[in-house]
């Protein structure tokens, strides 16, 4: 059969995109085929789901989930539970305070690498005073390893932190890439100090954004600029997960374990009630099952809701 996209128009968290997997209210394993459903707006959510010991559960059906917005039950029309392929960023904070932490960080980030799909698209940021592309113009994105370990190796631990700038261009960049499901991962020590963009601006992005994101804190005490609440913001809201790390021999096993829980991540996607362009929308996933107790659902809180003109829906 001629390859189609499932669904051409879509709401992922308030941004549009296509989803060329999926074909609305069928799982990958019943479709036979790609199906046309022109001017189907959807709301894209990138969920996990851990037991009380905080363990990853595979398994679940669309069944088991319930989903709000703004405290209204809306009807699941698209679920899926495979290793999609992923558009993942890998953002690097590349300050001169970084220099002592550097070895780690880049074993760990290699960690990272090896877990992921081998049909991912993958991008190194590094930033300091400003934000640098790991990979040689003009390449985009990579699937090799060694491509994306002489990435990171370009970095140079000098000058401040521009780390509302590097979320700001790792989101456009994610904006590039042609997997339906996008992830960053942000290593940094420090808060903001050098960014053209303000926090406000950056988390105007992150509402409008389908991209989860993973922030890794490498704990400074003696770091003035640190601010873990704006970590920990970033993470929630876009649905991932935050780490504060005071000790770097735990690097290595969270990279390794945000690189598994991209890859075992539920879609699920609702259309969304109609409203007016621009409100912050809020999202809640509840989640249960026979057998298991203590399930927990963990994806964006928020997204901004646009009207998208006609002239955007053909």
């Amino acid at each position: 059969m001629k390859r189609r996209s499932a669904i051409r128009h879509l709401i992922v968290a308030g941004a549009v995109a296509r989803f060329s997997r999926l074909s609305a209210g069928v799982t990958p394993q019943e479709s036979t085929g790609f199906v046309i459903r022109s001017d189907v707006r959807l709301v894209l959510l990138d969920v996990a789901v851990k037991d009380r010991n905080g363990g990853l559960v595979g398994n679940l059906t669309k069944d088991n989930f319930t989903v709000l917005e703004n405290g209204h039950q809306q009807e699941i029309t698209v679920f899926a539970n495979d290793d999609l392929p992923v558009t993942v960023g890998l953002v690097v904070d590349e300050s001169r305070s970084m220099l002592p932490k550097r070895n780690e960080v880049l074993m760990a980030s290699g960690d990272f690498l090896r877990t992921c799909n081998p049909q991912d698209e993958i991008f190194v940021l590094n930033f300091n005073d400003d934000v640098k592309r790991g990979l040689p113009a003009p390449m985009l994105f990579s699937d090799n390893l060694d491509q994306l370990r002489a990435a990171l190796d370009r970095g140079v631990p000098e000058g401040m932190t521009a780390l509302n700038d590097a979320i700001v261009d790792g989101l456009q960049q994610l904006q590039l890439g042609r997997r339906d499901k996008k992830a960053l991962v942000l290593i940094s020590d420090g808060g903001d100090n050098a960014s053209q963009h303000t926090r406000a601006e950056m988390f105007a992005m992150v509402e409008r954004s389908p991209a989860t994101i993973y922030t890794v804190a490498l704990v400074d005490p003696t770091d003035t600029d640190w601010n873990p609440h704006i970590l920990r913001h970033l993470a929630n809201l876009s649905g991932g997960e935050a780490f504060f790390v005071d000790d770097l021999s735990r690097l290595k096993p969270i990279c390794e374990g945000i690189g598994r829980e991209i890859r075992r991540r539920y879609t699920i996607g609702y259309p969304p009630p109609p409203g007016k362009s621009g409100m912050l929308r809020r999202i809640q996933v509840r989640v249960a099952a026979p057998g298991h107790t203590g399930l927990f659902a963990r994806t964006r809180t928020a997204y901004r809701y646009e009207v998208l003109p006609d002239a955007a829906i053909k």
